[in-house]
């Protein structure tokens, strides 16, 4: 795993400090009417790095990587994907959606479609890829998450764990430059998390650049460059894996650790 500068940064295959970051979140704040859930965030996340964010229910995990591809507004900050500030709406915005990929917890399978036609809808239709093409690749990607023999299946026929691993596959159909995972594995039933996990440590073998919310502290030591604890919509810590787990030198973040280890 790589280690981490004070600036929370975790250059990844050989990549200086200095090199712009693909994601780069910068004194964000977000409010709910008179609530505020994000306070002054700021994260970078280099090409090719895998950073989980961790926290209690309630901590702006969540929030933090739907403002990312926008799927929630920010109040104050900036937000900026490839060295590019995030468009407000139109095409730039539609553009910026398929460079940062979301999967969410609860799959949004298109339930009318096959598996085969989630996949390529959004290739053909905001990328122009031909249809064709978008088949064959969406073939590829159905046997890269173990599912070749289920393209003309519906969303329903599959467990909650195939379905997730579709949403996957439609998500990486449109070669985004990142990918969002906002608790991929919490609506699951406990022996379909780990083969979901799975796929996203496959993922992380091969260099993708993802941000992933999740509660798995298994994936997080496993397949981490770094860990970010979350607490009251701020960044109190982030290390690398081994050292948090190892020790959390905040204090909340320590007894959030010593609780969800040995409960």
């Amino acid at each position: 795993m790589t280690s981490t500068t004070e600036t929370g940064v975790s250059p990844r295959y050989g990549e200086g400090a200095g090199a712009q970051p693909l994601v780069s979140i910068s004194g964000v704040n977000k409010h709910f009417g008179d609530v505020q859930v994000l306070h002054d965030v700021c994260l970078d996340v280099h090409a090719g790095e895998v950073t989980v964010i961790i926290g209690p229910s309630g901590s702006g995990k969540s929030t933090l990587c739907r403002c990312v591809n926008r799927l929630e507004t920010i109040s104050s900050g900036t937000i900026a994907l490839n060295g590019r500030a995030l468009p407000s709406e139109g095409r730039e915005l539609a553009r910026l959606r398929a460079d940062a990929g979301m999967v969410f917890q609860s799959f949004n399978l298109f339930p009318h479609l096959t598996v085969l036609q989630n996949i390529t809808l959004a290739p053909v239709k905001v990328r122009g890829v031909p249809r064709a093409e978008a088949r064959e690749r969406g073939r590829q990607l159905l046997a890269r998450v173990g599912l070749a023999d289920k393209a003309d299946t519906y969303p329903a026929q599959l467990s909650g764990g195939q379905q997730q691993r579709v949403a996957i596959a439609r998500a990486l159909a449109m070669e985004p430059k990142v990918l969002l995972f906002d608790e991929p594995t919490s609506a699951l039933d406990p022996e379909m998390i780990q083969e979901v996990l799975d796929v996203l440590v496959e993922l992380a073998a091969d260099g993708m650049t993802m941000i992933v919310v999740t509660h798995e502290m298994g994936f997080a030591r496993r397949a981490a460059d770094r860990v970010v604890f979350m607490d009251a919509g701020r960044i109190v810590e982030t290390a690398a894996p081994a050292d948090f787990f190892a020790g959390p030198k905040n204090e909340r973040a320590a007894d959030f650790l010593s609780k969800v280890l040995h409960h």
